[in-house]
């Protein structure tokens, strides 16, 4: 077989993809907006305080494993205690940290060591101790100091020590919208069906005005990196899992911020301490187990901007959380193998599985192909530089214009960026994403792949600057 040959049938197979891929865009969009519609026209008018005095709603554990976070500890768990729910509770899990986290707990909040017993129903590192508040302010806080054993094995400490039948899992150093609870926890009130878990959308929190632990003042992002991340999440959550939500599919709830039923956490056998990507392999294993026992459940997911979180700015940093979200991925996938075309799984055997194994694990690996591919051209004189440059015209086009259709759905839906030169900046930031910071977070997810197969299997040093340095 001739060069020209190959050459033909390697570009009618990068065509196809593309095709398939776009098209794949396109329909999510077109679900997002339906899923996104129908939510603002059932709730947009909606006050939830009515919620407040009902006495029906679930109780609330909120589990919030801390590893050396005392730069923001303190002021994320006032506004934990400040949230709007009739009755919950706040479990800090304390997971070896190296800095002053506990100290800085116990001196603010006053703690004192308690007695703790029980029948943990998930293994975990050793707990150390258990901590109440002296104060009657925080009777509600709880704070379990373990050995190191990563997120995890903190979070099932965390679901061993709380009495509620709802866990909500956060990052510590996420902030809350003061109503987030009482917003994700509607899936779990308005569905015939049992709610297994509820996830909302996570915003950019970086230059955001912080004051007590509050976003008062919501800004974009000085730096292009955590700018790009804001387009990104766009796309994620509003194009993404809103379009998933809509066709009962979801595979993956942020482990910034999502609600769990706690009796089918702990019989699908709790969070996975041997992979990486702990949140989206829960979700998968309870929903697989859910379909095993023959049980009809379903997943929510609530479109207004509930968390806020720092995303890293500084390259090294962010390679690091995508090498590690690439394998989660993988992991993730290859665990839960059986599912993969599995008529017995319905959409998520069928779909959602195949989806994120072409289209989200193989993504990087087909466009590293392609570029090897390419080079292949140049090298044995085999390409057409006008066909080109029409092709790559097109490409960038379909990329920008997904982006600023994700733009579109926020100003839509909830509008956090007001000013226009917040618009102009976001626009600029979609120009430049394809060209600066895509072929990044592409390398960081091929290296990620690397990585699994030489058996590093490390979480990572996730250094951030801390939300109280943005206090003005």
């Amino acid at each position: 077989m001739n060069i020209d040959k190959i050459a033909d049938i390697a570009s009618w197979l990068f065509l196809a993809y593309g095709l398939i891929i776009s098209i794949g865009y396109m329909t999510t969009a077109f679900f997002s907006f339906l899923e996104i519609r129908d939510y603002k026209r059932k709730y947009n008018f909606q006050d939830e305080f009515p919620l407040l005095q009902s006495s029906n709603l679930p109780k609330i554990s909120i589990l919030a494993p801390a590893y050396n976070e005392a730069n923001n500890v303190v002021n994320n768990l006032k506004s934990l205690l400040t949230l709007n729910y009739p009755v919950y509770d706040i479990i800090i899990i304390n997971d070896g940290s190296k800095d002053d986290t506990l100290l800085k707990l116990i001196e603010n909040f006053d703690l004192e060591p308690t007695a703790f017993l029980g029948n943990p129903a998930l293994e975990t590192k050793k707990v150390r101790g258990i901590y109440n508040s002296k104060n009657l302010a925080f009777k509600n806080l709880k704070v379990i100091d373990k050995i190191n054993g990563g997120k995890a094995d903190s979070l099932n400490a965390g679901i061993n020590y709380c009495d509620n039948e709802l866990i909500c899992c956060i990052d510590v150093d996420c902030i809350l919208e003061t109503d987030a609870l009482l917003k994700l926890v509607k899936p779990f009130l308005h569905n015939k069906e049992k709610v297994i878990a509820s996830g909302g959308v996570i915003r950019v929190a970086n230059s955001c005005k912080v004051e007590d632990g509050r976003i008062v003042e919501v800004k974009l992002p000085d730096s292009f990196l955590a700018r790009a991340q804001v387009v990104e999440y766009f796309r994620a959550f509003l194009m993404g899992r809103m379009a998933w939500s809509r066709l009962d599919g979801l595979l993956l709830i942020s482990g910034a911020f999502g609600i769990f039923d706690k009796k089918t956490a702990i019989e699908a056998g709790g969070y996975n301490t041997k992979t990486v990507g702990e949140d989206m392999e829960l979700l998968v294993r309870m929903r697989r187990f859910m379909r095993e026992k023959k049980i009809k459940y379903t997943v929510g997911f609530v479109p207004d901007p509930l968390c806020w979180t720092e995303v890293p700015d500084k390259w090294r940093i962010l390679h690091r959380q995508r090498n590690r979200w690439t394998r989660g991925t993988v992991e993730t996938l290859w665990i839960h193998r059986k599912m993969l075309f599995n008529p017995k799984y319905k959409i998520l055997g069928l779909l959602s599985m195949p989806y994120w194994l072409f289209f989200e694990w193989m993504a990087p690996i087909i466009e590293l192909i392609g570029i090897i591919y390419f080079i292949f051209l140049i090298v044995f004189d085999a390409v057409d530089y006008r066909v080109l440059g029409i092709f790559l015209v097109v490409v960038y086009t379909f990329a920008i214009l997904f982006s600023v259709t994700a733009l579109f759905f926020e100003e839509y839906s909830f509008q956090q960026y007001k000013k226009p030169k917040y618009i102009l900046k976001l626009i600029t930031t979609v120009l430049l994403e394809p060209l600066l910071y895509h072929p990044f977070i592409m390398w960081a997810s091929i290296k990620g792949n690397i990585d699994i197969i030489t058996g590093r299997n490390q979480w990572g040093e996730m250094s951030k600057k801390g939300l109280s340095q943005n206090t003005d």
